[in-house]
């Protein structure tokens, strides 16, 4: 994973924080899931559609811009779940990416798939963790349950393994 080809960003070790989203589309016991392309940040992890913030954004129309870009969907409803801090290496002070997550289950339109990547729906109990960001078996049950959250996570510096972890119900 680490940076992106042809990109001059280490998406592990940014110079700032980056704000991202995520947005956990369900539909009754079914969740949207994207299957990263070759290239992309988090390429071969089935995740949420979702990204990062454009300047003067809002992490709502965030959220809203990213699931239509990725998916054709356009969010009707959105509810925040929690929010994730992620830090890649040990010794950081501040968080390489800071993450809203949300979930929706009011939207319209049919789903297009884009250069993200393939679109699936998942039964909430056949997500595919094992081919996921390893921090999601932590804090995706959670969501499910319509429990709210904030977790932070410190992986290794190559995002292969989490040293240590932290989630809390709010």
């Amino acid at each position: 994973m680490g940076s992106v080809s042809g990109s001059s960003i280490d998406w592990l070790n940014p110079p700032n924080t980056i704000r991202a989203v995520l947005c956990h589309i369900n539909k009754e016991n079914e969740y949207l899931l994207l299957l990263k392309s070759k290239g992309k940040f988090g390429e071969g992890f089935w995740n949420a559609p979702g990204g990062k913030l454009e300047p003067g954004e809002t992490p709502e129309e965030a959220a809203r811009r990213e699931v239509f870009e990725e998916t054709g969907l356009r969010v009707n409803e959105l509810v925040k779940a929690g929010s994730l801090k992620f830090y890649f290496g040990e010794s950081k002070q501040v968080p390489d990416w800071l993450v809203d997550v949300y979930v929706c289950s009011k939207f319209e339109a049919n789903i297009v798939e884009s250069q993200e990547g393939e679109l699936r729906w998942f039964n909430k109990n056949s997500l595919p963790y094992e081919k996921m960001w390893a921090d999601d078996r932590d804090w995706l049950p959670l969501l499910i349950q319509g429990k709210k959250f904030q977790g932070a996570f410190i992986f290794s510096e190559d995002s292969k393994e989490i040293l240590s972890s932290s989630i809390a119900l709010l």
